[in-house]
């Protein structure tokens, strides 16, 4: 299994969707090839412009299109435990990203993730966590907000756009593994990814220039994901040793790749 184009996207969910952050970085590596940071396509010569979430979505829509398979991992979740999505009745994914964008309409331009939170009942407690979370030994509830680290407000600001996507990609996308746990040839391939677990693996300087933070997880998920699917190694964690029970949970919940 090979891709044209590997991408480590390191998410943000600060302000409203069409506001620009320094802490949404994107990064993409060609087979064999050193990771590079992308600029946003409204970036011009002697003007550098960092990315909104709006722009990431529409970038891998129009990368879909093209015809050129890609792998690209994004650190935020992209569902929810089974304790929630049971409570309200919540049977399979693609109802959940209808259901989310009904109570957190957080892709609208004006909707911040902070706005949406006051008074909203479609609440988490933070000791609710998905299976791939209990697999992990620092992975975070997405019900926990305001504190380093966190994946909550990234997680609610992001969903939104999964639907987006999924919706303008048409059968071009693969979410792993809410469309299974197996990739199909030629499809390009969407996933949860959790930075942590790649980022100390490689240098954070290239030549002279050390990245920020944001900057080494995007180019991490990039790496890895390349270098994994290189070596021949990438089909091991496509399917983590789960049982029957906790396979069936985790088409409902989302899995992190790279636990397992």
């Amino acid at each position: 299994m090979t891709f044209d184009l590997y991408i480590g996207i390191d998410y943000s969910g600060r302000q409203t969707p069409t506001k620009r952050t320094k802490h949404l970085q994107v990064y993409t590596a060609e087979c064999g090839q050193e990771p590079q940071t992308v600029e946003t396509p409204a970036s011009k010569p002697k003007k550098r412009r960092y990315w909104n979430r709006k722009e990431i979505a529409e970038w891998l829509v129009g990368l879909c299109h093209m015809g050129r398979p890609f792998l690209a991992g994004i650190d935020h979740a992209f569902s929810f435990p089974v304790s929630y999505l049971d409570r309200y009745g919540v049977l399979s994914w693609s109802v959940f990203l209808e259901d989310f964008c009904k109570h957190w309409p957080t892709h609208r331009t004006d909707a911040t993730v902070q706005s949406l939170r006051t008074n909203n009942p479609r609440i988490g407690t933070s000791d609710q966590f998905r299976l791939t979370e209990k697999w992990s030994s620092s992975a975070k509830s997405v019900f926990l907000f305001d504190v380093k680290g966190s994946v909550a407000k990234s997680t609610h600001a992001g969903i939104p756009w999964l639907r987006y996507i999924r919706q303008q990609g048409e059968d071009k996308l693969h979410f792993w593994p809410f469309d299974g746990w197996d990739v199909p040839e030629g499809k390009s391939v969407l996933a949860e990814v959790y930075p942590s677990i790649f980022r100390n693996r490689y240098a954070r300087m290239t030549g002279a220039i050390e990245r920020t933070v944001d900057q080494q997880d995007a180019y991490a998920v990039a790496h890895w994901l390349e270098e994994t699917t290189r070596r021949g190694f990438f089909g091991r964690y496509l399917n983590p040793p789960l049982t029957q029970e906790e396979r069936r949970q985790a088409e409902r919940e989302g899995w992190i790749l790279g636990v397992a």
